[in-house]
C-alpha cells in the first residue's frame, strides 16, 4: 500500500508537470510534442483542461508523466563526459526523437 506522503509527492509531481505541459503547449504545440513525446490529441487536451481539471487529475496516485531514459542509448548520451553540453543534448534528442509519441488510447 501506498504511504499517505508518497501518494502527496506523487500528486506534487503530477501537478508541477502538468502545469509544465500545459504551458509548453500553449506556447508551442510542435515543440510540446517532441519534448514530452506526447501526441497532438494529448496535447490538446492537456492545453484545454481548466485549472480545476488539472489539479483533479494531478492528484491521482498514478504518476502521470513518463521517464524517457528505459533505452540505454538515451541514457549513455544524457551522462556521458561530453564538454560539449550543446552536442550532448542535441544528440539525446536525436536519441529521443526517434522514439514514437504515445496516443491517448
Amino acid at each position: 500500500m501506498i504511504e499517505t506522503g508518497n501518494t502527496q509527492e506523487i500528486g506534487d509531481l503530477n501537478l508541477a508537470y502538468l502545469l509544465l505541459a500545459q504551458r509548453l503547449v500553449r506556447e508551442d504545440i510542435a515543440s510540446a510534442m517532441f519534448r514530452l513525446g506526447m501526441s497532438r490529441e494529448l496535447a490538446d487536451l492537456l492545453g484545454n483542461l481548466s485549472l480545476t481539471q488539472t489539479v483533479k487529475l494531478a492528484a491521482s496516485s498514478l504518476l502521470l508523466c513518463r521517464f524517457r531514459f528505459d533505452d540505454h542509448p538515451i541514457v549513455s548520451a544524457l551522462s556521458n563526459g561530453l564538454k560539449d553540453m550543446g552536442l550532448q543534448q542535441a544528440h539525446a534528442a536525436i536519441l529521443m526523437a526517434r522514439q514514437p509519441a504515445h496516443a491517448t488510447n
